[in-house]
């Protein structure tokens, strides 16, 4: 499959998938109309790089569905002058279409495989890839104006929080008995705090369960 297939499979996807689905922000729009995502999708699932669906690219994980993404940047409200961190890297789609949006960005993934796969496709893209833990975050590059939590997570551990600049946001899926909802969390005066604003299919995230309560 070439460029010329891609290309109006992308256009379509702005069209039908962004901007019915409330991604109003025109940075965005333009971002991820830029982006092949063909690049990070695994040979074997070209056909289904611009679907409106979970893309699988590695045992339990997968590529969220473009209007996902675009929700959360839109609702981030980014300004340009941030230093923005992705967890979750995965293939590298996330961090290639921030990194228009932003100052600079850190994509950390904690798979080998897909960090290999991300490392290449991000080549001279401007992203620092890093490997390590999702639940730890890096804070070595923060602190962050603001981190992209790329997939759906149950909660989100202190010591991420603690790598947001003060006014900063956190994006992401939040687990809500079974069901992904979209949300902004806003750091101020060492509080957080997390604003739900749409249902979305997402992929769950390893590594950040809600600690179980027992009972006898």
């Amino acid at each position: 499959m070439t460029e010329h297939v891609f290309e109006p499979m992308r256009r379509a996807m702005v069209a039908s998938q962004l901007r019915t689905t409330g991604v109003n922000d025109p940075r965005v729009v333009a971002a991820m109309g830029e982006v092949p995502r063909e690049r990070f999708v695994p040979a074997d699932r070209l056909a289904l790089a611009y679907a409106d669906a979970l893309v699988p690219v590695a045992p339990g994980r997968a590529l969220n569905p473009p209007m996902a993404l675009g929700r959360l940047l839109s609702e981030a409200r980014l300004d340009g002058s941030e230093r923005a961190l992705v967890i979750g890297a995965a293939t590298g789609y996330s961090a290639a279409v921030l990194v228009r949006l932003v100052a600079s960005v850190v994509a950390l993934e904690e798979d080998d495989e897909l960090f290999a796969f991300a490392r290449k496709a991000l080549k001279d893209g401007g992203v620092e890839l890093v490997k390590g833990p999702f639940a730890r975050g890096y804070a070595k590059g923060g602190p962050y104006d603001f981190i992209l939590i790329d997939g759906a997570v149950e909660t989100v551990p202190p010591v991420i929080v603690d790598q947001v600049a003060d006014g900063g946001a956190i994006a992401l899926a939040l687990l809500d008995q079974g069901i992904s909802r979209l949300a902004i969390g806003r750091v101020a005066a060492g509080a957080f705090g997390t604003t739900v604003f749409a249902d979305a299919a997402t992929a769950f995230l390893p590594g950040f369960a809600r600690p179980r309560i027992f009972s006898f």
